[in-house]
């Protein structure tokens, strides 16, 4: 019942943040912005810790998360920095938590050359329009590359519960392809669109991440 109450909370808060990223309301994101990246905190918390060493590294990672959500609300190529860095800690962190409770498998090496690939892609796709962000572009994909390719990790691994690795892998990915529209927001193209595919599918990762915290 905790959960649903959760879910239902937070697709009314992805509603109204929506709306006022549609509307360009500085006020409203701030108000729906940092209570809804909040939720998933609260999500991964109160559920079940079966692998201690996987919920104190996840957490962070999405405390980090939170941080970064709050400085993209904010318009303005410092803030922009800033979230990136926030973001880029929070992978880190996935990153730990995720190798912590895996070994090294088929999936993981399969997905680093796939991911690789798509990473290199990516960079090319963004790189004419980077500028002096091309440093910490790079970095950033490098590290959600690594992360997704840690989630492939949990994937694979025979040891872990099913359910819990199926939301570990969807949640990386959503968040990966999410991400791809917040780099076509800032560097190639802005326009609403990136903010109606982006912003469910990164709360939707988010949130898979958090649950599995209790199914893994």
């Amino acid at each position: 019942m905790l959960n649903i109450s959760i879910i239902g909370t937070a697709v009314m808060l992805l509603g109204g943040l929506l709306y006022f990223e549609k509307s360009e309301s500085l006020k409203g994101k701030l108000l729906t912005k940092p209570f809804l990246s909040l939720l998933f905190i609260v999500a991964a918390a109160v559920q079940p810790h079966p692998l201690p060493r996987y919920y104190p590294m996840l957490l962070i990672g999405l405390i980090s998360c939170l941080g970064g959500d709050l400085f993209l609300a904010i318009p303005g190529r410092k803030t922009f920095r800033l979230g990136l860095a926030s973001f880029l800690l929070g992978h880190g962190f996935y990153v730990i938590a995720f190798f912590q409770v895996s070994h090294l498998n088929i999936l993981t090496w399969a997905s680093g050359a796939v991911i690789s690939a798509v990473g290199v892609r990516v960079y090319c796709w963004l790189r004419p329009n980077l500028g002096p962000m091309k440093v910490p572009v790079t970095a950033y994909i490098l590290v959600i590359s690594v992360m997704l390719c840690g989630a492939a990790s949990v994937a694979g691994d025979s040891s872990l519960k099913s359910g819990g690795k199926a939301m570990v892998m969807a949640g990386a990915l959503l968040f990966y392809i999410s991400d791809l529209f917040v780099a076509r927001q800032r560097f190639v193209k802005t326009n609403f669109f990136n903010r109606l595919m982006g912003l469910p599918l990164y709360y939707a990762g988010q949130f898979l991440l958090a649950f599995s915290v209790g199914l893994l």
